[in-house]
């Protein structure tokens, strides 16, 4: 199944409590498990003013569902189309 990253821009998104990202995670995962397991929320990356999401999915379209229905930004979704690290150097 395709991996997307989901860059969503949140304003302050690193100053978030850890209650306010637990609730954050909460409603994505209630929403993930009403949608059933074609979708899935791998991990997320928070930084100043954006957090990228990692998500395995059928389609771009299930992920904006995702999206909207958590009335999460997802202002750029993109198809992971290689994964590399410092292993990919080795022969």
């Amino acid at each position: 199944m395709p991996k997307y990253i989901i860059e969503r821009d949140i304003s302050g998104a690193g100053a978030l409590t850890p209650q306010e990202l637990q609730a954050i995670s909460q409603k994505s995962c209630s929403i993930l498990n009403k949608m059933g397991p074609q979708i899935q929320w791998l991990e997320s990356y928070v930084t100043d003013d954006k957090v990228y999401c990692i998500y395995i999915a059928p389609d771009e379209a299930t992920i904006r569902a995702h999206a909207d229905q958590g009335e999460f930004p997802a202002n750029r979704i993109s198809r992971i189309k290689a994964v590399i690290d410092p292993t990919t150097a080795e022969n």
